[in-house]
């Protein structure tokens, strides 16, 4: 009989009270996907923000939208890829509990709030890491369901339009380089320029929960001024989301869980800002805000409905992971589960064997067989370099 095991999530309020420990996310690594949504291992997409002429019509240039194909199942390529070059750099391997992308612990971490949420994720174990990743055709069918509620006859704007006014509020709100040394005629041409999805920067942070060590890869939309050279320095990334204007009090509910998820996304990849772009129903953008993420869950505690509270659910997520780490203790593959409206997170075995499409061969080749390749080339080279220094030593 296969394995199958449950986590209750409710009453929430057995995750209140002591702070599980928080790691700050640091980065590690990053790469970048060019304008052909090609992988590089560089910044070459990184953006910086300079905040857009307002008002501004954020349906323009729909009809030219350069909208990435994601059909396709990466599984968790890019990630793995810069994982291999940080260990090439290290020449040692990374001891980890869990490597995941950030769309991943943002489901887990608002699970306590998000009774209606609908999802899978799979996972595998390999050499004491836990790999997990969306179930890339529940994905899929999920989107096809949001897509067809989206175009009901009460809904004015179809959800392919409203997807586009977000990638269009970036779009107006970047700049390639620094404000300092980019052109008026750069910052005013914003609104003119293709909007295209294809290019990424991918920020890639080791942060921890509980007694829970993680590696996350995200996107980040932008830097707010420069990234320092020095990696121990905190990162002054933002992020950018548009919403509708709150205009009465059911606005101001739906917001206020919008920024649960606001919260939790930047709060994960150690993202210190956010910009939040309201726009009305037609789609123009007509003002804009800044929130500082830390302080987010405590305006929604003071000044809001409190319909969430933050600590909550960091202690979840905390106790959560500890918990899976027991479960999933065996190669396979395994699949994570959350139905709507049913209060538990289940866990259970796909398959017996092997990792699935989860890890890459070539990372599975370099941690098998090319990293102890690579650290016995590095002790030859360092012993040699040591011979030199040594032979031109005064006798």
């Amino acid at each position: 009989m296969a394995q199958h095991h449950s986590f209750d999530y409710e009453p929430v309020s057995r995750f209140a009270g002591a702070s599980a420990a928080i790691r700050r996310p640091r980065e590690i690594a990053y790469f970048s996907y060019d304008e052909d949504h090609k992988f590089r291992l560089d910044a070459s997409s990184l953006r910086y923000y300079y905040p857009p002429t307002l008002p501004c019509d954020l349906n323009k240039g729909f009809d030219t939208f350069r909208q990435l194909d994601d059909t396709a199942d990466d599984h968790l390529a890019g990630l793995l890829e810069a994982i291999i070059a940080y260990e090439k750099e290290k020449s040692a391997k990374t001891e980890i509990d869990i490597v995941t992308w950030r769309g991943m612990m943002t489901k887990i971490m608002v699970v306590p709030y998000s009774k209606l949420d609908n999802w899978e994720m799979n996972a595998t174990l390999f050499q004491g890491t836990i790999f997990l990743e969306e179930n890339h055709t529940k994905k899929l069918s999920s989107r096809q369901e949001q897509f067809t509620a989206g175009a009901r006859p009460n809904n004015i704007m179809s959800q392919d339009v409203m997807s586009f006014w977000g990638y269009k509020f970036e779009t107006v709100s970047l700049l390639p380089e620094p404000w300092s040394a980019v052109t008026r005629e750069d910052i005013e041409s914003r609104e003119d320029q293709v909007v295209s999805n294809y290019a990424q920067y991918c920020s890639i942070v080791r942060t921890g929960l509980g007694k829970v060590k993680i590696i996350i890869g995200g996107e980040v939309d932008a830097v707010m001024d420069y990234k320092p050279e020095d990696k121990s320095q905190p990162i002054n990334w933002v992020e950018l989301k548009t919403t509708a204007a709150v205009i009465n009090e059911r606005e101001q509910v739906k917001f206020e869980r919008k920024l649960l998820k606001f919260w939790a996304q930047s709060f994960l990849l150690g993202v210190p800002k956010i910009v939040v772009g309201y726009r009305s129903p037609q789609g123009v953008l007509e003002r804009l805000e800044e929130l500082e993420t830390q302080t987010i869950p405590d305006k929604v505690r003071q000044k809001g409905k409190y319909l969430w509270d933050g600590q909550i659910c960091i202690n979840f997520a905390a106790n959560f992971l500890e918990w899976l780490k027991s479960v999933i203790t065996e190669d396979g593959v395994w699949r994570i589960r959350k139905r709507e409206k049913v209060p538990a997170i289940e866990v259970f075995k796909v398959e017996e064997t092997g990792h699935g499409d989860i890890l890459s061969p070539a990372f599975v080749e370099w941690r098998t067989t090319g990293l102890a390749v690579h650290q016995s080339k590095s002790s030859d080279a360092a012993n040699t370099t040591n011979g030199q220094v040594e032979t031109h030593e005064p006798q």
